[in-house]
């Protein structure tokens, strides 16, 4: 009896560790170069102890990062020692590996030890984040958790595609709290991103203190109050106070890049002008062609219209005066300040969506045109552009803009972010400069990833599947000025902290895998089981996210006299209830299984997704009044 018991033990435990190997395997985000299990775990106990090489301050605090997080969840923290002999081992290489460069690191796991080597300490992190990822998913907790702590035999080889990978946070649109910021660079740290592109300043807000002009944040800061649609919000009354948004301190800024340091990110500072300018103008209306006294912080009231093509008319002016002396002073002022507060080798000048029409209109300007040989707005804004360049390089910085810049002729050594789809980058690329790609739709996070019906209310959409699909680097470009890319979270219509979340997860995910991840490694099956494994930990960690990519995709045409609805999954396996009349369809209704044509006098139509028996999308309700606005021409 003792000796069968003592083999179901052992059967057991092979069943245990072939399930833990198999189920870990598909967890990493984004997959690695390589991967090969074994057979067998690493069991952490709290005996474990983490080996760093003498004189080594980075790899103690990345040391000290694992072994913290380890403390929360297992209520022990490991000792950190200066060994080459402890359990869980940091080395970084005498001479460097080739395959390796700067980021890259190997990831050796037996029963009996883990090694994480590298040629720098960045390379150690990123192990690290690997690591994390390899051990259950109740490590992201916030609690002591009784579980068995324990990594699958694996080697790992692993290395970025690039060697820009980021996320553009918004905080002018709607201002997040220093806190908050330092939890979002948490969560970008995990997936291997390595810049955070802080939009700072907008029409919307002014959030970074710049100590020799004071009212940028004690008026700059602030808008009036508004909970309505972004865009449709009333404009700011007479006597209404404003009272709305926020900004960083110097001192917090500090703290923030230091945090960010901490983990390999690098923040890259954006001053977005010669547009986008009103909360500057609010605090400094001198600054504008109109230097209009009762200019306000937008609170997301309308000034502009917009006619498609990239044409538009602001009714507000919210651009600085290309022509005033007293501009570029300022400028020089503000940069002054930016550049001793970041110390990432880049400062964004933004250049983006400027209007030209109060220029246009300016006598002084047109004067000042005539007089330098200036034939329009675009060469106007070259020169504005130009001149803000050599401010910015006159700090030891360089400097990078939105894809505008290109226009009417970019100063040397420039570097441009091409958002207007891929064209601006293939155009930098052939001029020589170099390039981050951050194409819009795919690579915008507030476009929508589900129905209509339910997400916010933005101009297009990038569904996970299409994101993921998604290659930002054409052929056409001249691959030798390409940094890397990013995706770009703008804010209007994200005013909570749950909300940038939900916005920027799962597709994040997809992004990460296209700047690390070998190209030819992309499987969307696959890619979804890691995602799903993701939204548990996720889950343990109290981070929102989206899971849109459950809800279907509804495509309507009009065939005939009748609408017909066509409806299918980004994900395999699940299955389609609707109805037609009202009631809230479950498995006990119709189940989906081909095109359905809408009786003349339906009037709502309502769709769930389900999977193994219970519902896994949201419950979609349509009027048909919608749909017929869907009808492909």
């Amino acid at each position: 009896m003792t000796t069968m018991t003592i083999r179901q033990l052992k059967s057991i435990s092979v069943v245990l560790v072939t399930f833990l190997t198999q189920t870990t395997q598909a967890q990493i985000i984004p997959s690695p170069v390589k991967a090969e299990y074994g057979k067998g775990i690493f069991l952490i106990s709290n005996t474990t102890s983490i080996g760093i090489p003498s004189k080594q301050p980075a790899l103690a605090k990345t040391a000290d990062y694992l072994a913290t997080r380890l403390q929360t969840v297992r209520g022990f923290k490991p000792a950190i020692v200066e060994s080459l002999q402890a359990p869980i081992q940091f080395i970084l290489n005498a001479k460097a590996d080739s395959r390796l460069g700067a980021e890259g690191y190997t990831l050796n796991v037996t029963p009996n030890n883990i090694t994480v080597q590298a040629n720098s300490p960045a390379g150690i992190f990123y192990g690290v984040q690997t690591m994390l990822q390899l051990l259950p998913k109740e490590i992201e907790g916030k609690t002591t958790r009784s579980v068995s702590w324990h990594i699958p035999v694996v080697t790992i080889i692993d290395y970025p595609r690039f060697a820009w990978r980021g996320i553009m946070l918004d905080v002018s649109r709607h201002f997040f709290p220093k806190e908050y910021v330092k939890n979002y660079i948490d969560q970008l740290a995990r997936y291997k991103f390595n810049r955070l592109h802080w939009h700072l300043t907008d029409d919307n807000g002014w959030r970074v203190e710049i100590k020799s002009l004071p009212k940028l944040t004690e008026v700059g800061a602030w808008s009036v109050p508004r909970t309505g649609t972004f865009g449709m919000n009333e404009a700011p009354q007479p006597g209404e106070a404003a009272t709305y948004g926020g900004f960083y301190t110097q001192e917090d800024i500090k703290e923030i890049v230091q945090y960010a340091k901490d983990r390999y990110i690098e923040i890259l500072p954006e001053v977005d002008i010669p547009g986008h300018s009103m909360a500057a103008i609010a605090a400094y209306p001198e600054l504008a062609v109109t230097k209009d006294p009762n200019t306000k912080v937008n609170p997301g009231s309308n000034f502009s219209k917009w006619f498609g093509q990239g044409k538009f008319e602001m009714y507000i002016d919210n651009t600085l005066n290309p022509t005033d002396e007293k501009v570029y002073q300022f400028l020089d002022k503000v940069f002054t300040e930016v550049a001793t507060l970041f110390p990432f080798e880049y400062i964004h000048m933004g250049g983006d969506e400027c209007y030209k029409g109060y220029w246009e209109r300016d006598a002084n300007v047109q004067t000042f045109m005539k007089k330098n040989n200036l034939k329009n707005g675009e060469e106007l804004q070259s020169y504005f552009s130009k001149r803000v360049a050599k401010i910015i390089t006159a700090k030891k910085k360089k400097v990078i803009g939105w894809d505008e810049i290109l226009e009417g002729g970019v100063a040397p050594g420039v570097s441009v972010m091409s958002w207007r789809g891929t064209k601006g980058g293939i155009e930098a690329s052939h001029l020589k400069h170099p390039v981050v790609m951050s194409p819009a739709p795919m690579y915008y996070l507030d476009m929508r990833q589900g129905d209509p019906s339910v997400e916010p209310p933005v101009y297009g959409d990038a569904r996970l599947k299409d994101v993921y699909a998604f290659d930002p680097f054409p052929a056409e470009m001249d691959t030798t000025y390409v940094l890397g890319g990013q995706a770009n979270l703008w804010t209007e219509q994200v005013p909570t902290t749950p909300q940038v979340e939900y916005m920027t997860y799962p597709r994040a995910f997809a992004v990460s895998e296209t700047m690390w991840s070998k190209k030819n490694k992309k499987d969307w099956n696959g890619f979804v089981k890691r995602v799903e494994g993701h939204f548990e930990r996720f889950d343990m960690a109290g981070i929102n996210y989206a899971r849109s990519i459950y809800d279907p995709i509804i495509k309507v045409t009009r065939p005939g006299e009748q609408l017909v609805i066509d409806i299918t999954t980004e994900v395999d396996g699940l299955d389609i209830y609707y109805t037609l009349d009202n009631t809230i369809p479950n498995q006990h209704y119709p189940k989906y299984s081909a095109p359905v044509t809408l009786p003349k006098d339906v009037d709502m139509v309502r769709i769930i997704t389900y999977r193994n028996g219970k519902p896994i999308g949201k419950l979609l309700s349509i009027k048909t009044e919608d749909l017929e606005k869907r009808v492909r021409k």
